[in-house]
């Protein structure tokens, strides 16, 4: 006979599979009796495992959400999937320091299995990390809250720095969170300007739910009004670079809503970028990762040979030959 704790486990990757188990369902799985389920679906819920049922011959259990977090059951694919997000979110800075994403990664790696681990110390030790242009962050709390907003549909109070560092106050009628690149984007009605707008999440210094519940009507396509938005951005520097790929490798090194580009031949590709600076414009060059020539202006070129330069000797320790 197979110990309580096996038995749950295996009760809980059965629940996870589809939508509803019949307790007799279950049992005949499990090989086990009714009564058991039903005890077994009590210890379960004690746990914090948010369990529903529907009473009658006919009724079933299902998954819902719970009070607290319950122990996770991953398979090996999950857990190395898991790890490799946590990993990217702490590496990556978009939720702030990212001191959570690493915590959790810690946590995670402690009880990963041995091929699991093994697998990601191989993706370890071939990944490397180039500098990435900086941006805003923003903590996964102000994120949750957003996401939380948008769900329920809820009139919210927006606390917002815009670009310049002024402070407003304004009551929006969020829709939709977009993510493009490093950035997060709040899309909501302006309820005093009667238009949509978008918000740069790290931008946003609170979040108040109202509680008076709106119906969005005829909303926008929010992916869409994100680049429309940031294309419409006029920067103070721009750079012209030629990237030996082909229009829709281009595209990915460098998305739409970053540059404009257009097709050099066959296998090339010139992209226009703005940027406040030539060093911001550099650090963002460099992190492409890839061969790159800079057409215009001097200056940005300039600072990519000093920032290349730089890391070649913090990397090496001594000046390059």
């Amino acid at each position: 006979m197979i110990s309580t704790s096996i038995r749950l486990l295996q009760l809980v990757s059965l629940l996870s599979t589809r939508s509803t188990w019949t307790s007799r369902e279950l049992a005949e799985r499990m090989a086990i009796t009714d009564r058991t389920v039903r005890r077994d679906i009590a210890r379960l819920r004690e746990l914090g495992y948010g369990i529903e049922s529907d009473p009658g011959p006919w009724g079933g259990y299902r998954l819902s959400g719970g009070t607290r977090l319950p122990p996770l059951i991953l398979d090996d694919e999950e857990a190395l999937a898991v790890a490799v997000a946590l990993r990217e979110a702490a590496f990556s800075g978009v939720l702030g320091s990212g001191q959570a994403a690493m915590s959790a990664l810690l946590k995670l790696r402690q009880v990963l299995p041995s091929p699991v681990a093994g697998r990601l110390a191989d993706m370890d030790a071939t990944f490397v990390h180039a500098p990435r242009p900086e941006g805003g962050q923003i903590s996964p709390g102000v994120l949750l809250e957003l996401a939380l907003a948008c769900r329920r549909g809820e009139r919210t109070r927006l606390s917002y720095r815009d670009h310049a560092g002024n402070d407003t106050v304004r009551d929006v009628d969020p829709y939709r969170l977009v993510r493009t690149g490093r950035r997060w984007y709040f899309v909501a009605r302006d309820v005093s300007r009667e238009q949509w707008r978008t918000f740069r999440a790290d931008r946003v210094v609170r979040v108040e739910l109202t509680g008076h519940a709106v119906e969005v009507v005829d909303p926008p396509d929010a992916a869409l009004l994100v680049s429309q938005g940031i294309a419409g951005v006029v920067y103070p520097l721009y750079v012209t670079i030629r990237l030996p790929h082909p229009m829709d490798q281009a595209l990915l090194l460098v998305p739409p809503t970053i540059g404009t580009h257009r097709p050099d031949g066959p296998d090339a590709t010139i992209v226009e970028i703005g940027g406040n600076d030539a060093d911001k414009l550099a650090t963002y060059l460099l992190g492409l990762g890839t061969t790159l020539q800079v057409l215009s202006p001097d200056r940005v070129r300039e600072a990519l040979l000093r920032r290349t330069r730089d890391l070649f000797e913090e990397n090496v320790g001594g000046q390059p030959q």
